[in-house]
């Protein structure tokens, strides 16, 4: 639960997120959340959203505390809420609370518009996370568009179990984001195998979508402590800065 995170240990841990930010002189962080229906799923510890909001929470006070402004947008398959970069504690606040009370309007995922609003919304160059599942792949070209003025990083967020199906005998499942209802035999092997594999070669694409737009990617599980992930992240992102 993000309202539990001891902040002064955040903030200690931040400290090599904030050598990022200084190495690389950028004075602006943009969060792109997805909050469409299917962020709302769990299976072991906490919901993506759950996972996301935290992500967030790390990254915008490790950015304060270089001082830089941060702002954030909420989209599902239409932009539900955009505030605007400042800096402040206050102001982080503000963004982790809007992200825990946002009630999407929409239920799809729309990620080409969101990229395409952002662009359009920002007139310096920013470091712009973009958390999603990224279930929507109609996005590359937009993505590309954006990753020319700025720094863009894909945060893939998934859970154990869109990636793994349990043999829990014959299951009715649900489309989180269209409601679309099938009823599926989970001790079938073929069928866990295919389950598996196209989770594998969603992933795959995501990957090479960003690749191709020159952007950064990382993929994280909600069952994965995602500080050292994120430690490891950036650390090899100052080395290739390093290196030219």
């Amino acid at each position: 639960d993000v309202r539990a995170i001891d902040w002064n240990v955040t903030a200690r841990t931040g400290e090599a997120f904030v050598k990022v930010f200084e190495e690389e002189r950028e004075n602006i962080v943009m969060l792109l959340v997805d909050i469409s229906g299917s962020a709302v799923f769990g299976s072991h510890t906490q919901f993506k959203e759950e996972y996301l909001t935290e992500l967030c929470a790390v990254l915008a006070f490790s950015a304060i505390a270089n001082n830089d402004k941060v702002g954030v947008m909420l989209f599902s398959d239409r932009v539900e809420l955009f505030i605007p970069p400042q800096k402040g504690k206050q102001h982080i606040l503000r963004i982790i609370r809007e992200i825990l009370s946002a009630k999407p309007t929409g239920r799809g995922t729309d990620i080409s518009g969101a990229l395409q609003f952002i662009h359009n919304a920002l007139r310096k160059r920013s470091v712009c996370f973009v958390l999603s599942d990224f279930l929507d792949e109609k996005y590359e070209k937009p993505l590309r568009v954006l990753a020319r003025q700025h720094d863009c990083i894909g945060i893939h967020v998934w859970d154990a179990l869109e990636r793994t199906l349990p043999d829990v005998g014959v299951l009715r499942v649900a489309d989180a984001e269209t409601g679309e209802q099938i009823w599926v035999d989970t001790t079938s092997f073929r069928l866990q195998r295919q389950y598996t594999q196209t989770f594998d070669a969603h992933l795959t694409a995501t990957q090479n979508i960003f690749r191709r737009a020159g952007a950064d990617f990382l993929s994280l599980a909600t069952d994965q402590p995602y500080v050292q992930a994120l430690l490891q992240f950036f650390s090899r992102r100052s080395k290739v800065v390093a290196h030219g």
